[in-house]
């Protein structure tokens, strides 16, 4: 599990990002760029990273269900997610 407050802080920079999107587009389509350097270095969608829902954790993350390879097993094993069941043959 992630700490809350890296959890917290990717929350932030997932607002900042929704919150400057508008001002950002209509800027880079302007090509001023001097104004962009004065919006919040977290407003850039670059500086998101994807982040399991569940636990927060980086990395083995399944984008297609939002949560990363753990949880996602654990739950299509207890059969919480539709559609998804163990592959045998």
């Amino acid at each position: 599990m992630a700490r809350e407050s890296v959890k917290a802080r990717e929350r932030k920079r997932a607002a900042l990002v929704e919150k400057f999107a508008e001002k950002r587009a209509a800027l880079k389509a302007e090509g001023n760029y001097a104004a962009l350097d004065q919006l919040p270095r977290n407003a850039s969608p670059v500086r998101l990273h994807n982040r399991c829902q569940l636990s927060g954790r980086p990395k083995g993350y399944m984008r297609h269900f939002g949560m990363c390879r753990n949880m996602f097993r654990d739950l299509a094993l207890a059969g919480k997610i539709p559609g998804v069941r163990k592959a045998s043959w």
